[in-house]
């Protein structure tokens, strides 16, 4: 893509004054999502078990000088659910929607996961996972790197935060954004030696972005805000992305004033490059909130009562005493319980020394105490039998297995929802491919039985194509939908499945003279790889015809009665135990 800014003579479309407004605008946007901030840099301090801190902030953490004990209850659900996302890593399928894009869609469904693998993009999904259940949101980016493969070039897919990413107030879907911002720290050092221009005028600047409480002391003294600015204009009657970065007023890059790129835009799609995935939406934003949210209000009170119990524990487990001022007992020697002597002055009075009683705890604070770490398990939905645990009496492999099918529903449906966000990136990509693949690429995949295979792609098939509908000559630009399933099923998926294929086994299914009857049986089935066994049935089926028709060809000129399968096995074994 060509940068080549404006003619010379020519005043840029987009300039200081231009930047000026685009900073005013973010300002507001930044001023619309400050509770978002705020909420999301709490629920950070939350999984770091540093919440006391938080709490006393809002006048729930208790004296100063009291324990502080922190449970990891609301740390333990969303590791389980961190783990039900990644046992359900996606795999994408391209499928055409015109026969003639079949092709395609299968060199696609190929390519595709190369390309995330190229990425990293499990370690991404893993990132923006850990984001999501903590805030909320994950936000995916999908942009073209120029500069990888040695200036080639290729699809570039990083898990965005939300502390630098502003867009208008009020707006459910990011498309219907006027305007949309992602802000960026770099030094003066890297950002002077890319953009000459900017010697001189990097300053302090006038806008900040929210940061997490970092246990690192992080310094930005040196670092200026990158802006890039994205918004749509109508060019032709077509919604056209333009895209604009700068740093304070200067405009370091813009497609408004780049001839090449003014009319055509950033990006063929037209959208932002970005993909929220949501977790428990809300109205009015794109985001939503997330387990931290949910589990907070439980969490405070599980460990402000962890926190009475071990302050009551620690009350009775120390012996304290009252001493008259006048008993003239040495206290440092009746402190310690290593000296068998402890001198006093005169006489020892029965009131000298009295212990100090604590009431003991009663049991009912501690069952209040586990109610509440029930009340956290049922509303995540993080029971005991989705980490491994069952109830008494249940011991049958198979209801475990059961029982953590029925429940993990909650995690199956929030997964499913994340498959939504995965197909909008897949599709992003693609599209980038669509515009960015002028040249071939070579890209390793695995073949059958494993062997690998070394394919050159350059995305001609899915550019514009001449199509002639008798009427004249129009053009079609391939479309394809997108399915999204597990790339690897969890261990039990597994082992049901290898179950069902031997009880298959054993009941025939893979013998010759029952295919028909195993066909019949199929058609009311419903299981995964259905279509391959029922393939493999149907060439067995067809190989075991052709034999027997070159059989009775041979022996009787074509003749012969066919013999089945079965009349062959009979035959065999008759002559294996006639005597010699």
């Amino acid at each position: 893509m060509s940068k080549t800014q404006q003619t010379a003579g020519e005043k840029p479309r987009i300039g200081e004054q231009e930047v000026r407004r685009a900073a005013e605008l973010l300002k507001k946007y930044r001023q619309g999502k400050v509770n978002l901030e705020r909420r999301i840099i709490d629920n950070e301090q939350f999984w770091k078990l540093r919440h006391w801190p938080q709490m006393e902030k809002t006048g729930e953490g208790g004296n100063p000088g009291d324990p502080q004990p922190t449970s990891g209850w609301l740390v333990n659900c969303i590791l389980s659910k961190h783990a039900d996302a990644m046992d359900c890593y996606p795999e994408p399928t391209v499928l055409p929607r015109e026969p003639g894009d079949r092709a395609e869609a299968a060199k696609l469904t190929r390519i595709l996961p190369a390309i995330l693998k190229k990425n990293q993009f499990k370690r991404t999904y893993s990132s923006a996972w850990w984001y999501k259940l903590k805030s909320g949101c994950a936000v995916y980016g999908v942009f073209w790197d120029a500069g990888k493969l040695n200036g080639l070039g290729d699809v570039s897919i990083r898990r965005m935060d939300l502390l630098n990413l502003f867009w208008e107030p009020g707006v459910t879907d990011i498309q219907d954004s006027a305007n949309f911002f992602s802000t960026e720290l770099v030094s003066h050092e890297v950002l002077e030696e890319q953009y000459p221009q900017l010697k001189g005028k990097l300053g302090g600047g006038g806008f900040t972005v929210s940061r997490f409480l970092y246990d690192d002391q992080v310094d930005t003294s040196d670092k200026a805000l990158v802006v890039d600015w994205y918004y749509h204009t109508r060019e032709k009657g077509r919604r056209v992305l333009q895209y604009c970065k700068f740093v304070g007023e200067t405009v370091l890059y813009a497609t408004e004033n780049d001839p090449e790129l003014r009319e055509r835009g950033w990006y063929d799609h037209g959208k932002y490059p970005f993909v929220f995935d949501v977790l428990f939406p809300e109205e009015g934003t794109p985001c939503g909130y997330g387990y931290v949210d949910l589990c907070k209000s439980p969490q405070k009170q599980i460990d402000l009562m962890n926190q009475a119990i071990l302050k009551n524990t620690l009350a009775a487990a120390t012996p304290r005493f009252f001493i008259r001022s006048d008993g003239a007992v040495n206290e440092n020697e009746y402190a310690d319980w290593t000296r068998p002597f402890v001198h006093t002055n005169g006489n020892l009075g029965a009131d000298s020394i009295a212990p100090i009683h604590t009431a003991g705890l009663d049991s009912v604070y501690v069952a209040i105490m586990q109610s509440k770490i029930a009340e956290m398990k049922e509303t995540a939905g993080n029971r005991d039998v989705a980490n491994g645990g069952t109830a008494s009496g249940v011991t049958a492999a198979t209801a475990i297995a059961a029982l953590q099918e029925a429940g993990g529903k909650l995690s199956r449906n929030m997964i499913d929802d994340g498959y939504e966000a995965f197909s909008d990136v897949v599709t992003l990509v693609i599209e980038l491919i669509r515009q960015f693949y002028q040249l071939p690429r070579q890209f390793r995949l695995l073949g059958a039985m494993g062997r690998e295979e070394f394919v050159s792609y350059d995305g001609q098939g899915l550019r514009e194509q001449v199509m002639d509908d008798g009427t004249g000559v129009c053009y079609r630009v391939p479309e394809f939908d997108l399915e999204v399933s597990a790339q690897d099923e969890n261990p039990y998926k597994t082992m049901e499945y290898n179950q069902l294929a031997l009880q298959l086994f054993q009941m025939g299914f893979f013998r010759e003279d029952m295919a028909d009857q195993a066909l019949r049986c199929l058609e009311l089935m419903d299981f995964k790889n259905k279509d391959q066994l029922t393939a493999a049935i149907l060439q067995g089926k067809q190989q075991a015809t052709t034999a027997q028709t070159a059989e009775g060809a041979a022996s009787g000129g074509g003749t012969a009665v066919k013999q089945t399968a079965m009349e062959r096995m009979r035959q065999q074994t008759h002559e294996a135990v006639r005597p010699r």
